[in-house]
């Protein structure tokens, strides 16, 4: 009864809020983030993960949603002590030997705060809200109440499948709330980077982590976009740039495991190096993604249509089927856009957004690590802009890409793929006399089946029919001519100029026909 109660108390806390903001007159993006805003930290968060997805929202409401403030404000520190001793099953104070009261930092679906174990050492302990999972869990109930009652309004509902994009949240919301997936996340993250010496992440404490508790070292240092404190500890602004995005680039290219949400909150550099924190939301691309992307990348270099298409084709998931004409189309803009820039003038993350937009608009869906990886990228390139613009993210990959096709370059087996090629070419070629002798056969003998679809403009239909024409007319001329050499071997009669007649007349046709058609194609020539 008290569930019940709770829900219509909250539902009707919704009403009001959508009632303030007019929904039913239409939804702006500025109006939906107030809205998220004032329906508290549940929603602030939905509208944080709401904003990777460029797949299904349209960008002016992606672009809108990233302002969303991820401060919300703190749980009691009554409350964060319970959540541990319910974790713990035991008093606080056997594990820690002190936890500083005024938190580090506070979102919505926890909290950071500083402690120190009973040895003294310095940690980190980020404790989950209290009830955080049955206030999301009840939110989302609600709102997929509400999608399914919601009237058309204002281009979202006729835009996405809200249910689908609800659950999609729901999924990514319950992976963050279990913070032991962060814990392997950050091991997993540690190993990858383990050779990089210019990368740290902090140690977890996993004797200490729980499913509502994470227990990690504590790490000091500047945030990676505070300029003046970087340039006041003697850090060079253009080296720190280029570790931070070669290393985001080997993520994605060589991991396909990277940093989802990249953005300066999470980032410090201490004693030189890149130190990467908060790991709930983390990016993965299998090894056959990757190589698509390449595929891609390398038909936007060679500015090949095709290779493109097939790549877009190859990465996404079909919602129905596409217009090949319209993809076309819509590739042969994108390459003219950016086909033509130079790689140093190409903004990295408007350019992958495009494409991404190019898959949404031909009904293409949109694998999830792609969406995380064009909001990375974003993120990136503002951390560039303001500690150092000089330095190009675009030039940065291409001579990471040249460098891992060389490392991973297997001489044998190119060697094997491209002779099977060859070997394949030159079999077919061997082939081809017979595939067309079989195919004349069968039409001799009226058995070959040929279906066309052609589509095409009067113009087009001309061009054809002239060409049949003019194919036409030459193989007359040469049947004339052959026949006629061959009956002028003989010494058929009656005979005209020393040569059987037959074979003249033959002859005399032939030349007339051509001597037609070249005056015909001079007058035409002189009309126009």
């Amino acid at each position: 009864m008290a569930k019940g109660k709770d829900n219509k108390s909250r539902l009707k806390e919704i009403k009001d809020v959508l009632l303030k903001y007019k929904i039913t007159k239409g939804i702006t993006p500025e109006k939906l983030r107030h809205i998220l805003e004032e329906l508290g930290p549940t929603f602030v968060k939905l509208g944080q993960i709401m904003s990777l997805h460029s797949d299904v929202l349209p960008r002016e409401y992606c672009d809108e949603l990233v302002k969303l403030n991820s401060e919300v404000t703190p749980m009691p520190f009554k409350e964060v002590l319970e959540v541990i001793e319910e974790s713990y099953c035991c008093n606080w104070r056997e594990v820690f030997k002190k936890i500083e009261k005024k938190p580090l930092g506070a979102a919505s679906i926890a909290q950071v705060h500083k402690a120190y174990l009973k040895d003294g050492q310095e940690v980190i302990i980020k404790v989950e809200r209290k009830g955080i999972y049955d206030i999301m869990a009840r939110d989302i109930t609600l709102m997929r109440k509400a999608a399914k009652l919601m009237p058309p309004i204002a281009n979202i509902r006729n835009m996405v499948d809200l249910q689908a994009v609800i659950d999609e949240l729901w999924s990514v919301s319950q992976e963050e709330m279990n913070f032991l997936k962060e814990a392997s996340n950050m091991e997993e993250f540690a190993s990858n980077n383990r050779d990089a010496v210019y990368v740290y992440v902090p140690k977890i404490y996993r004797e200490y982590t729980t499913n509502h508790v994470l227990v990690m070292e504590y790490v000091d240092g500047v945030a990676v976009n505070d300029r003046e404190a970087l340039l006041n500890n003697g850090y060079d602004l253009d080296e720190i740039g280029s570790k931070l995005v070669n290393n985001f680039i080997q993520q994605i290219m060589e991991n396909g495991f990277f940093h989802a949400d990249p953005h300066p909150g999470n980032i410090k550099v201490r004693d030189g190096k890149i130190v990467w924190l908060d790991m709930g939301m983390m990016g993965r691309l299998s090894e056959k993604d990757r190589q698509i992307m390449n595929r891609g990348i390398m038909g936007i270099a060679l500015n090949d249509i095709n290779m493109v298409e097939n790549a877009i084709l190859d990465l996404g998931n079909l919602w129905g089927k596409p217009d090949k004409e319209k993809l076309y189309e819509d590739i042969k803009e994108f390459l003219d856009e950016y086909g033509s820039t130079s790689m140093g003038n190409v903004e990295i993350s408007n350019a992958f957004q495009a494409l991404m937009d190019i898959m949404k608009n031909n009904k293409i869906g949109i694998p999830k690590g792609m969406t995380m990886l064009a909001r990375g990228l974003a993120h990136m390139e503002g951390i560039l802009a303001d500690i150092s613009p000089k330095i190009n993210m675009v030039d940065i990959a291409a001579a990471r890409m040249a460098e891992e096709k060389l490392k991973n370059f297997d001489l044998r087996k190119e060697l094997e793929k491209n002779a099977r090629a060859v070997y394949k070419s030159l079999y077919k070629g061997i082939e081809l006399p017979t595939i067309l002798s079989d195919a004349v056969r069968e039409y001799m003998a009226g058995q070959a089946r040929v279906k066309l679809r052609l589509e095409s403009t009067d113009k087009f239909n001309i061009v054809i029919y002239q060409a049949v024409r003019n194919i036409v007319i030459g193989l007359w001329v040469m049947a004339l001519m052959i026949g006629s050499s061959i009956v002028c071997l003989t010494d058929m009669t009656p005979k005209l100029f020393g040569i059987p007649a037959i074979g003249a007349f033959g002859y005399i046709m032939a030349f007339g026909i051509v001597f037609f058609v070249i005056v015909r194609f001079i007058y035409r020539k002189f009309k126009q």
